[in-house]
């Protein structure tokens, strides 16, 4: 791994196929992982570019980030790094978190992204029926009033064990980040990305569903939307590579041959 610091942040990433020169493609996790998440489906696409694969501050051998980072934050630094090594526009792969931020570089620095490939991608709020929304409302205003009156302990580690999803019991330090995130909507920040986007998600996805992926391809203009069947949020990496990589190399080779 090589590393970027900019302050007290450090951002590790790894360069494979350096001696081609074009595209600079870069991979970018989703929470909770690391590179090597992306590594069966990168190395079957290797010999079509120049990939940087990294770790997002706060996941594998990157630095943590702030407590009062959000994705922005996340973009900012990233934009940094790209133009740091001298990069022409880049495609940008992401999976569900890593989409976040490629969404925001793309809106804030357009300059800077050449393609996007959002796989899984989050982002956007979820569509439920008033008596979902009400449980939930409550659920959190419970976890919040009862969080602020039940000590440390082990008490407390059941209450947290029995309210929180494992990406926020998972998140550490960086809990608040994960909060922040988690709460974000990038419905208007979608409609200002003008570069072109290819969008996959599996149908059985319950994190990022499909439907989020038929919103995001109204709010982007320039998009496409494949659906994998019997795919969910992980399996896309793994059982669903094989189509995976086939509409991403699909998309490196469009207008790059």
């Amino acid at each position: 791994m090589e590393f970027y610091t900019s302050g007290d942040i450090k951002l590790a990433f790894s360069n494979t196929n350096p001696e081609k020169q074009e595209p600079i493609i870069i991979w970018a996790h989703g929470w909770g992982q690391d590179h090597r998440a992306f590594l069966p489906v990168m190395e079957s696409l290797k010999p079509l570019g120049n990939h940087y694969m990294l770790d997002l501050p706060g996941f594998g051998q990157s630095s943590q980030p702030p407590e009062d980072w959000d994705v922005q934050s996340y973009a900012d630094f990233v934009a940094e790094w790209l133009k740091s090594q001298n990069f022409p526009p880049v495609i940008w792969i992401g999976h569900s978190f890593g989409c976040r931020v490629g969404l925001r570089i793309a809106a804030k620095y357009p300059d800077k992204i050449q393609k996007l490939i959002l796989i899984a991608g989050a982002g956007l709020k979820r569509k439920r029926p008033l008596h979902k929304k009400i449980y939930f409302y409550c659920r959190i205003k419970l976890f919040k009033l009862l969080r602020k009156f039940v000590p440390e302990g082990d008490f407390k580690d059941k209450l947290m064990a029995k309210f929180g999803s494992a990406d926020y019991k998972n998140a550490g330090s960086i809990r608040k980040v994960f909060v922040r995130t988690v709460n974000e909507d990038l419905t208007e920040l979608a409609q200002t990305v003008k570069c072109p986007t290819t969008l996959i998600y599996g149908t059985n996805d319950t994190e990022t569903p499909p439907e989020f992926g038929e919103r995001y391809s109204r709010l982007i203009e320039s998009s496409k939307l494949f659906l994998l069947d019997g795919q969910d949020h992980y399996s896309v990496l793994s059982e669903g590579r094989h189509q995976v990589i086939k509409i991403i190399a699909d998309a490196i080779k469009d207008g790059n041959t």
